[in-house]
């Protein structure tokens, strides 16, 4: 198994980054071959200037993202839930990668499209500073339907699971420890 994991938190101190390193080291032990993209070490512009109107030069760092991307089997993507939404450098990082001609291609004279990551998988762990239950059941989980519907499967990743965990800032060293292990286990099975 060949697998990426994306931090997308801007914070090296967050939990999020324990929770990646947990992550990787349950799919080492497995013998999965692990990449990593963090996104606050990348150097990159995260606007989409010109839409798709006039195509913006890719730093290196985004090209060398969309070459681990490609070659990835599975995405397991990591990241807090604020406002409802993904961090503004993860939402940029989409914006800039995932361009037609990379994951998508859209068709001439149809409103239908080409999906280039058919046969991949992906995994979202998100933090929350509210329970999951409430999320989804009250604010009807907005970042999940724009991750795993309008991201993820525009793209053709059909498998898309989600682990929210939560709620975070209130959380004693017992419930994160937990979390770290249960995440370790996800890695492991390569899920």
């Amino acid at each position: 198994m060949k697998l990426v994991i994306v931090v997308g938190h801007p914070d090296k101190e967050s939990y999020n980054f324990a929770l990646a390193d947990a992550y990787m080291k349950g799919a080492e032990a497995s013998g999965a071959s692990v990449e990593k993209i963090i996104l606050r070490d990348l150097s990159f512009n995260p606007n989409l200037e010109f839409g798709y109107r006039k195509r913006t030069e890719l730093e290196p760092d985004l090209i060398r993202s969309q070459e681990i991307l490609k070659w990835a089997d599975h995405i397991v993507w990591i990241y807090p839930v604020w406002w409802g939404s993904v961090p503004a450098i993860l939402k940029g990082f989409i914006d800039r990668v995932f361009l037609p001609g990379f994951a998508f291609k859209k068709r001439e004279g149809s409103i239908w499209w080409d999906k280039y990551f058919t046969g991949k998988t992906s995994r979202i762990i998100c933090t929350l500073d509210q329970p999951p239950w409430y999320y989804r059941l009250i604010n009807k989980s907005p970042s999940h339907h724009a991750m795993t519907k309008l991201t993820m499967n525009f793209i053709g990743v059909k498998s898309v699971k989600i682990t929210s965990i939560g709620p975070l800032r209130l959380s004693k060293e017992d419930f994160r420890k937990k979390w770290l292990s249960k995440v370790e286990k996800l890695g492991q099975q390569n899920k």
